[in-house]
């Protein structure tokens, strides 16, 4: 029930998209003769906070008529402000089928029925558009663009959610709320006024301040609100995350915060998305948000250096908005630490004083924890530094994948090989081989040769070495993987979980050719093997691979120890076997 002093939803109306009860088990029997989609990581994200009202008053997935207004208006059909598509794709093939007046069984990852769409809507979008409108930019570099042209599938369907039930948490469960929990929280509480912070970070001395100093002028209570869902592009996994802030809540004053979980797939759409963020925490009862000077912005930047959105480009984009919120900025400048004053000032007034003040950045926080090297004591605390230093061992005790790449007879597999049989032979930490040819008979035998099918099976490599990674293992990968954003994909994929190393074998067509021992690359000229690496299809050179090797002139040994000789100066091994015989320790 709603008090008085609550914030009111936006449009005015808190939506729960589950069925009664007694609808459920009709629903279930009726869907049995309906198509089904098993959903996304972002499409789960999305359907849950569309069920448990957190996008209200959307009532379901966006039809084309509703998408149009608001890429191009940021409004609903009534007018309402709405700043980012929340769309159901799915394959042509299945959009092919489906049409207005269908419905669509939507189902977990383990074959759970979760709603029923009820379709209004099929089409296919101008991704282009898209992004041009909503992210501001159509440059692939964007890590929100680029999974919008790779893996988002070409057709949306839209219309009414029937909801049967929640996605499953079995993780934290005290900490997952839905918008009336919290509301009722808040109620039970008395807060009556309370300011969000969201982040998908780690927090540390800094966010301490922002969100201490936002309670202050708002005079409110503090609800940390971290995005627990899709994430961006090298974040820790969030399990990790909440160790640390569980860790940096008992630095808060008794009965100032509270943590709560949002499972939300985050765009990184800058402005537009900082604009979805504040209408998300109004509907949770929040009557303050904070917004940074860099919020909801991708974690790299333009070629040339230059950032996707000026800074402050997200605060000016709600300002301008603010009207026809129920919800109220809390604005946060650029803000570095001044040793001279022993704490965190503004960037602005700190050089006005003639001073620069200093800062430490994500990179040196990860370089720091990877090398075992001590954090500065006003960085972050103690606490908080434990949780990391579970999750982010250094170098020479976490998991890493090798991911050798390159041409067929470039010298992948005997690189792996060599490299299997060392840190074999050294001990200390499992180690799998997962060799291209012997990937394809033991785990994707059924697999073709064509670019999906490449692209699965790799994919397949991936999620293996992840979970390898993931428990501190070492997996070594040799595959073709002629794709960059499939290659992309999996590092994203392990970098959750330590460190990808990407080898170029970087061998010219002409010598792997030259060597041919399987007589691959004669069947390929003659046409006997389609869509053949180097011949019929292509090879896009990695950009950015950590190590580059071209074997023709170099022993196997000496290739090997090339990758070696990198571990050792990166911190991966202190000891290591040379290929010749002889022993390295600490660099000697």
């Amino acid at each position: 029930m709603t008090v008085e002093h609550a914030v009111k939803p936006h449009g005015g109306i808190l939506r729960n998209l589950l069925v009664d009860p007694q609808k459920t088990d009709s629903l279930k029997s009726a869907a049995s003769a309906f198509p089904s989609v098993t959903l996304s990581q972002r499409q789960l994200c999305d359907l849950e906070l569309l069920m448990n009202g957190a996008f209200s008053p959307l009532d379901g997935f966006m039809t084309e008529t509703t998408y149009e207004g608001v890429i191009e208006r940021t409004r609903l059909p009534d007018g309402l402000l709405w700043p980012i598509p929340i769309t159901f794709d799915v394959p042509g093939t299945l959009a092919e089928n489906l049409a207005p007046g269908a419905r669509l069984a939507l189902l977990d990852a383990e074959g759970f029925m979760l709603a029923v769409m009820n379709v209004e809507s099929v089409w296919r979008p101008d991704k282009r558009r898209e992004a041009e409108r909503v992210y501001g930019t159509a440059s692939e570099v964007h890590p929100g663009v680029r999974y919008l042209y790779d893996q988002v599938h070409d057709a949306y369907v839209g219309g009414r959610i029937e909801g049967i039930e929640l996605p499953h948490h079995y993780d934290f469960e005290t900490l997952r709320d839905t918008p009336a929990e919290l509301r009722h929280m808040f109620d039970k509480l008395g807060w009556t006024r309370v300011v969000a912070f969201h982040t998908s970070k780690p927090m540390h001395c800094l966010h301490r301040e922002i969100t201490l100093q936002a309670a202050k002028s708002a005079k409110a209570n503090i609800l940390l609100h971290p995005a627990v869902g899709m994430t961006k592009p090298g974040d820790l996994h969030y399990y990790a995350r909440v160790h640390c802030y569980q860790a940096i809540k008992r630095h808060y004053p008794e009965h100032l915060v509270t943590l709560s979980l949002l499972p939300m797939a985050v765009r990184m759409a800058g402005p537009r998305e900082a604009l979805l963020n504040a209408i998300i925490r109004q509907n949770y009862g929040c009557t303050h948000f904070i917004v940074g000077p860099e919020h909801a912005a991708p974690p790299n930047v333009r070629e040339g250096g230059e950032r996707f959105y000026p800074t402050y480009a997200a605060q000016k984009l709600v300002a301008q908005h603010q009207n026809e919120l129920a919800i109220e900025m809390a604005p946060i400048p650029e803000m570095r630490y001044e040793p001279e004053a022993g704490r965190f000032l503004a960037l602005e007034q700190i050089e006005q004083e003639g001073r620069r003040g200093v800062q430490f950045t994500e990179k040196q926080l990860n370089d720091h924890l990877a090398r075992d090297l001590e954090i500065p004591s006003w960085f972050s605390y103690p606490e908080v530094l434990t949780e990391l230093r579970k999750i982010r061992p250094p170098r020479d005790r976490q998991g890493f994948t090798l991911f050798l790449t390159g041409l067929s007879g470039a010298g992948k597999s005997t690189l792996a090989k060599i490299m299997y049989a060392k840190f074999i032979e050294a001990g200390g930490r499992p180690v799998t081989l997962l060799d291209g040819d012997v990937v394809r008979h033991n785990l994707s035998s059924e697999l073709g040769f064509s670019k999906a099918h490449r692209d699965l099976n790799v994919r397949r490599i991936g999620f293996v070495a992840s979970e390898i990674t993931k428990n501190g293992g070492i997996a070594i990968c040799a595959p073709i993987a002629p794709y960059t954003a499939m290659r992309r994909a999996v590092r994203e994929l392990i970098e959750q979980h330590g460190a990808f190393i990407e080898i170029h074998v970087a061998t010219p067509l002409d010598v792997c050719e030259s060597r041919d021992r399987k007589g691959l690359y004669a069947r390929a000229r003659q046409g006997l093997i389609p869509e053949f690496t180097g011949i019929s299809d292509p090879y896009e050179t990695p950009e950015k691979a950590e190590i580059r090797i071209d074997t023709t002139n170099l022993s196997p040994s000496q290739a090997a120890q090339e990758i070696f000789l990198f571990l050792l100066r990166e911190g991966f091994i202190e000891t290591v076997d040379h290929v010749d015989g002889s022993e390295t320790k600490d660099g000697h």
